[in-house]
C-alpha cells in the first residue's frame, strides 16, 4: 500500500472514530445509564450538550492553528486527545465528570472535520468519490456506536463503551505519529498543498458570496436534521420496536442495521455530485427527506424500521454535498478554515438539537420531532433553489 493510501486509510479511521466517540453517549443514556443513575432520558440529555456545543466552536481554531501549524500535527492531537477524553468519561462517578469528559470529546472531535477533509480533498480534482468514501467511514462510525455499546453494556457495564474504544483510538494516534514520523514528506507533498487547476482558477466574487450563502444556511438546518436523527435513533427504536426488541444488544443492532445501510449512501451521492449538477442532486436529496419524514410520524414496528432506513439514506446522502462545495470554491491554503467555518456554523446548531430532543420527547414524543424534521428539510429545499444551476459553482 502506497502512503498516499495509508494515510487516507488513516484518515478514514479518524472520521470513523470521531462519530463513534460522539455518540456513544446517545446509546448509553437511552438503554442503561438512566436506569442505573436513575434520571430519565430527557434530563440526561443535556449534559452532553456541552461537548457538542465545544464540537462546533473549536472548529474554527482548529482550521486556522492547522493551515498555521501543521495539518498533520493536529491530527495526532485529535486521535490520541479524543481517546484519552473517552477513557476518562468511562472513568467518571459523577455528573460532573461525566459532563466534562463529553466536553473534552467534543473538544477533540472538533478537530477532525476542518483538518482531515481537508487532507482528503488535497490535491484531488474530483472531490464527490473521496469525500464520500471518507464520509462512508463516519457512517460506520455513528452505525457501530450503537450496535458496539449495546453490546458491551450488556457483556460488561457502560463505562466499557467508552474505556474500550479510547483506548483503541490512542493506539490509532501513535501509529498515526510512527507513520507520520517515517513517510516520504516530498512523495506526499504536505507541507506545501499544490493547487489543483479547478483550485486555482478564479471565481466570480457574487458566486462565491451566493454558493457559501447556501453552504452555511443548509449546513445550519442540515446539522439539525443529522444530529436529531443520530441521536434520538437508539431511542426511537426503542420504542418503535418494542414489539419485537427487547435489551440494549437487539436495539444496538437494530440501530447498527439502520445506520450500516444508509450509511452507503454517500458514495451513490458522491458519484452523482461529480457527473450530475450538484443543484439537481441535492434537491431530489431534500424533497425525500421532507416526505419521509413526515411518513414517520405514527409508525411503529417493521414498516418504522424500513422507514427509518430510508430518512437516514438521505440525512447521509446529504453530508458529501456542501463538503464538495467548500473543496470546489476554497483554495489550498484556506481550505481548513473554509471547512471549518461550515462545520461550526452546522455544528453550533446542531448542539441545540438535544435539549430540543429532550424537550419534545419529555412533553409530545418522536412524533412531533418528525414532523418538525420535516418542515426544517423542506427549508432546506427552499435555500437550495439559490444555487447556481450549473455542474458546479466553478462553472459558473
Amino acid at each position: 500500500m502506497t502512503p498516499s493510501r495509508i494515510r487516507f486509510l488513516f484518515l478514514n479511521l479518524g472520521h470513523f472514530a470521531t462519530h463513534f466517540l460522539m455518540l456513544v453517549f446517545a446509546t448509553v443514556a437511552a438503554l442503561r445509564l438512566n436506569r442505573e443513575w436513575g434520571v430519565s432520558y430527557a434530563e440526561l440529555i443535556p449534559y452532553a450538550t456541552p461537548g457538542f456545543i465545544a464540537y462546533g466552536l473549536l472548529a474554527l481554531p482548529s482550521g486556522w492553528l492547522a493551515d498555521k501549524w501543521s495539518r498533520e500535527g493536529m491530527m495526532t492531537v485529535f486521535f490520541i486527545g479524543i481517546g484519552l477524553s473517552s477513557i476518562f468519561t468511562g472513568m467518571a462517578d459523577s455528573i460532573v465528570g461525566l459532563t466534562l469528559g463529553l466536553t473534552l470529546i467534543g473538544s477533540f472531535a472538533a478537530i477532525y472535520h476542518p483538518v482531515g477533509l481537508a487532507l482528503v480533498v488535497q490535491d484531488r480534482d474530483r472531490l464527490g468519490l473521496p469525500l464520500a468514501v471518507n464520509g462512508v467511514f463516519g457512517n460506520m462510525g455513528v452505525a457501530f456506536a450503537a450496535l458496539v455499546s449495546g453490546y458491551l453494556i450488556d457483556q460488561f457495564d457502560w463505562r466499557s463503551a467508552f474505556l474500550a474504544p479510547g483506548a483503541v483510538t490512542v493506539l490509532l494516534g501513535l501509529l498515526y505519529f510512527a507513520f507520520g514520523r517515517t513517510r516520504d514528506q516530498s512523495a506526499l507533498a504536505l507541507s506545501t498543498p499544490t493547487p489543483t487547476a479547478e483550485s486555482a482558477a478564479p471565481l466570480a466574487r457574487n458566486i462565491v458570496r451566493r454558493v457559501f450563502a447556501v453552504i452555511l444556511l443548509t449546513t445550519a438546518l442540515g446539522g439539525l436534521i443529522f444530529q436529531s436523527t443520530t441521536f434520538a435513533l437508539p431511542k426511537v427504536l426503542d420504542e418503535r420496536l418494542a414489539e419485537f426488541a427487547g435489551g440494549a444488544t437487539e436495539i444496538g443492532a437494530y440501530t447498527f442495521l439502520v445506520f450500516a445501510i444508509a450509511g452507503f449512501a454517500q458514495l451513490v451521492v458522491g458519484y452523482l455530485v461529480d457527473r450530475y449538477p450538484l443543484r439537481r442532486v441535492f434537491l431530489w436529496v431534500t424533497i425525500l427527506q421532507v416526505l419521509l419524514f413526515a411518513a414517520m410520524i405514527e409508525l411503529s414496528g417493521l414498516a418504522a424500521l424500513l422507514v427509518s432506513i430510508g430518512f437516514m439514506l438521505v440525512v447521509f446522502g446529504e453530508i458529501p454535498i456542501n463538503d464538495v462545495l467548500v473543496g470546489r470554491i476554497a483554495r489550498g491554503e484556506w481550505r481548513s478554515r473554509a471547512f471549518a467555518v461550515s462545520y461550526l456554523v452546522g455544528f453550533s446548531v446542531s448542539a441545540s438539537s438535544l435539549p430540543l430532543i429532550g424537550w419534545i420527547h419529555g412533553l409530545w414524543g418522536f412524533g412531533v420531532l418528525f414532523g418538525l424534521l420535516s418542515v426544517v428539510a423542506l427549508m432546506i429545499f427552499c435555500v437550495v433553489l439559490f444555487l447556481p444551476e450549473t455542474r458546479s459553482a466553478r462553472a459558473a
